[in-house]
């Protein structure tokens, strides 16, 4: 079996199980952002593509591999693959659902602590030999504990529900908002209550988002709803930079209307240094926090993530159904 790979050849090697069907397929490398022509070059009739989640599999690319019969994202995210043109082939699109919630749940606590805690800010003090001064002033103007904030979870998927976890053990209030509301049941197991979008952003000090990207959730915090924020609340991303109007954000920041962001992805990857939240960041020091989308990226992560792909390759090629299939093929 040929296997088309478009991600990091070392990743790939490294978290590479010991045994089965990965040594003995045919594996093709190329990088992110190889054009199609090229990779139709090399393995244009590969039956398996496994793919990084920010690389972009199309209709064209789909449409041109004559004995493809599974895509793989290596992440959670698939938005990047049309699964409409694999689906009318009937060629699963599957993806790694759950395998990094705990770690990306992880990250958007770092973020919100970091916020609260002036992380950026008090770093750069110590350096510059500023801590006293710094922690006076603090003192004076505050610093609120996770425990007093009450967090709104936009999405209730798995990250989402990990995260409500983790605000459990911090004493948070928890709010979530979902296209359904969920049953008393799960309510209760997470200790959150269900809001509508619009009240959850009035009533929480954080707001953070955990929504899949579809063609509805693009730019979802935009000036609109970035205004029906609480004043002075804090937005923490660790989905994807596409729900956020970014030039919209700052405008937020600037006016003064949100008091900071963390932010584990932007849009478009890779970020470049003219990217707005970037020079906002960098042109006022502690208002943004940033990390470098390493929410899902642990040890842990992967080991999960690789196994559960070369599970679902040798599921395809026993005849057998893979699963996590997101593009509805039976």
């Amino acid at each position: 079996m040929k296997i088309l790979i478009i991600a990091s050849q070392s990743r790939y090697e490294k978290f590479m199980p010991e045994s089965g069907i990965a040594r003995q397929c045919e594996l093709v490398y190329r990088p992110v952002g190889t054009p199609d022509a090229a990779l139709l070059e090399a393995a244009g009739d590969a039956e398996v593509i496994l793919a990084d989640a920010i690389a972009t599999v199309d209709a064209n690319l789909i449409g041109q591999m004559p004995n493809l019969r599974l895509i793989h994202s290596e992440g959670a995210a698939y938005d990047r693959i049309d699964g409409e043109a694999a689906r009318s082939r009937g060629i699963y699109v599957c993806n790694n659902q759950g395998a990094n919630a705990q770690a990306v749940a992880e990250q958007a606590i770092m973020l919100m602590l970091g916020l609260l805690r002036f992380a950026e800010e008090g770093h750069r003090a110590v350096l510059e030999g500023r801590q006293i001064d710094l922690k006076e002033a603090k003192m004076v103007s505050g610093i609120t504990e996770l425990r007093d904030c009450t967090v709104g979870l936009v999405g209730f998927g798995n990250i989402a529900r990990q995260t409500a976890l983790l605000l459990r053990a911090f004493g948070a209030s928890c709010l979530y908002y979902s296209p359904h509301q969920k049953d008393r049941e799960t309510e209760a197991l997470y200790h959150v209550e269900y809001r509508p979008l619009d009240e959850l952003l009035a009533q929480s000090d954080i707001v953070s988002l955990h929504s899949a990207v579809t063609p509805e959730t693009v730019e979802m915090m935009n000036g609109e709803t970035l205004g029906r924020m609480k004043p002075g609340a804090y937005l923490v991303n660790t989905a994807r930079g596409d729900l956020v109007d970014q030039q919209a954000l700052v405008q937020a920041l600037d006016s003064g209307h949100l008091r900071g962001a963390g932010l584990d992805t932007l849009t478009p990857e890779p970020v470049t240094r003219d990217n707005p939240l970037v020079r906002f960041a960098a042109e006022h020091p502690g208002r943004i926090l940033l990390s470098p989308h390493i929410g899902g990226v642990t040890t842990g992560c992967f080991r999960r993530m690789h196994s559960r792909m070369w599970d679902n390759v040798a599921a395809v090629a026993a005849g057998q159904r893979p699963v996590c299939v997101v593009n509805g093929v039976l």
